[in-house]
């Protein structure tokens, strides 16, 4: 008989998804399906709400990377109302996105891909993540929290709150940043760029030392910002390469949907995008650290530069695991560029913000950036100030159709006569990990959602036990 195995949650990734591994009369794998098993539909209610509103709605998307929804939006708006802002206010929008990047890909690394081989990918769940890593190696993990927090320091000092951030306002900030906060600030951040260059030194042991961890090597296309050839996350033009490296694209972003398509199928309510050109599915690609690396030429920051001479040695990179090396570059670029904005002195300008003018005809507006996920792009149509269409594309939803390839060719590779263990069920998580998906942000949950909650007493003695399914 024909049977399934049925991995859910998928584990240490932020929102609720699953995987279907289905076995033939053999127990041989015939297909795996990674499923998004919320819907929120973010774009559906953004409909009647005005658009200055939309930078701080959005952020609502997701608690993890808020300000890149925050920024992506509020460059929408600026380019729906016309608004050029100015040089300060841009360096601010960057330095608080820098800020999102050192802290969402501290959390990511430290937290929740590093244990898996620190600890073994078949070792105790209990002990397979940062509580593991802290009995460990204490210091190490203290480091880990310690880069985390100076992210979400720059974030609140930039951006008004270290989550759901609200000084990004069409035509520039609401605020400048003070010489106080720009005085702590650098302090932090040069000490931030010694624990990214620690980082980096750990993901280059680990993926050296597992050569034989295989998370799936699939040839895709790859897609990312690139400023004059160079990894850019805030600005610039999309690039599109081929899984040999061979340029196909590079494009203005405001013209995506001359480039990008979206299939539908329905195991999962999150979309599959693919690159119009090519088709669904040979038009699959990936975004996020490793695919920014293959589509650049290089890095602006000298020490994240040295790192990616390494890296270019590898592309083009097409094994899942090298988003790990290619995150804590980026890491050490961002902590990089960090201290570049904090040194310029325009970062403490008053001139934060341009005057914005309501257009009361029918407008659009799109707003591209690099999120620590990947490409992440916001479009709206508005009449009278009021959005009356959005559009939002974000990272996890590009990398969808790579994650669903991704669980099947690690399930293949190790599942056989039925057999799977904890560890080996871990495996194929761990090649969604690769991507660090968010999938409270690319569904866009109605209803009530599964919870659990224990009553204790002061003894440690479960006293009640409520649970609520979906």
């Amino acid at each position: 008989m024909n049977r399934k195995i049925i991995i859910e949650p998928v584990t240490k990734v932020e929102g609720h998804g699953k995987v279907t591994i289905n076995l033939d009369s053999k127990g041989e794998v015939k297909d795996a399906h990674f499923h998004v098993t919320e819907f929120r539909g973010f774009e559906k209610f953004c409909e009647g709400r005005m658009a200055w509103d939309m930078p701080v709605i959005t952020t609502r998307i997701c608690g993890i990377c808020p300000v890149s929804h925050h920024l992506a939006s509020v460059k929408a708006c600026d380019d729906l109302f016309g608004a050029s802002i100015p040089s300060a206010a841009k360096k601010l929008r960057e330095l608080m996105h820098m800020g999102q990047f050192i802290h969402s890909h501290a959390l990511h690394f430290f937290f929740l891909a590093a244990p898996d081989f620190v600890m073994g990918f078949d070792s105790d769940p209990a002990k397979r993540s940062v509580i593991g890593i802290l009995e460990k190696d204490p210091v190490l993990a203290k480091k880990a929290i310690k880069l985390r927090k100076i992210g979400q320091t720059i974030i609140d000092k930039v951006g008004g709150r270290a989550i759901h951030p609200v000084t990004a306002i069409p035509g520039g900030m609401s605020k400048p940043l003070s010489h106080e906060d720009r005085f702590e600030l650098t302090a932090q951040v040069k000490e931030a760029i010694e624990l990214c260059k620690l980082a980096v030194e750990i993901s280059e042991g680990l993926i050296e030392g597992h050569p034989a961890v295989d998370l799936g090597d699939i040839k895709t296309a790859h897609m990312g910002l690139v400023k004059d050839g160079k990894l850019e996350l805030y600005d610039g033009m999309l690039r599109m390469v081929d899984s040999g490296g061979k340029l196909l694209e590079e494009f203005d972003p405001k013209k995506y949907l001359d480039y990008i398509g979206e299939h539908v199928e329905d195991y999962s309510y999150l979309k599959f995008p693919f690159y119009k050109k090519k088709g669904w599915p040979d038009g699959i690609y990936r975004v996020a650290p490793m695919s920014r690396i293959n589509v650049a030429d290089g890095i602006t920051t000298p020490l994240a530069s040295a790192k990616f001479g390494k890296l270019a040695a590898l592309k083009p990179m097409n094994e899942n695991r090298y988003y790990h090396y290619a995150r804590t570059v980026e890491l050490l670029y961002a902590a990089e560029r960090a201290l570049e904005l904090l040194k310029d002195d325009e970062i403490v300008s008053k001139d934060v913000r341009v005057r914005v003018d309501r257009y009361d005809g029918p407008g659009e507006g799109i707003g591209v950036i690099e999120a620590p996920r990947g490409t992440l792009i916001h479009h709206y149509h508005a009449t009278e100030g009021k959005i009356t269409k959005a559009n939002i594309i974000v990272a996890t939803a590009h990398n969808n159709p790579a994650m669903d390839l991704s669980v099947a060719m690690v399930a293949k590779a190790n599942i056989h006569k039925g057999k799977a263990d904890e560890g080996i069920l871990n495996k194929v998580e761990m090649a969604i990990r690769c991507y660090d998906p968010c999938l409270s942000c690319s569904t866009h949950a109605i209803g009530n959602m599964p919870l659990a909650l224990d009553i204790i007493s002061d003894d440690g003695e479960t006293i009640n036990h409520i649970r609520r399914d979906a």
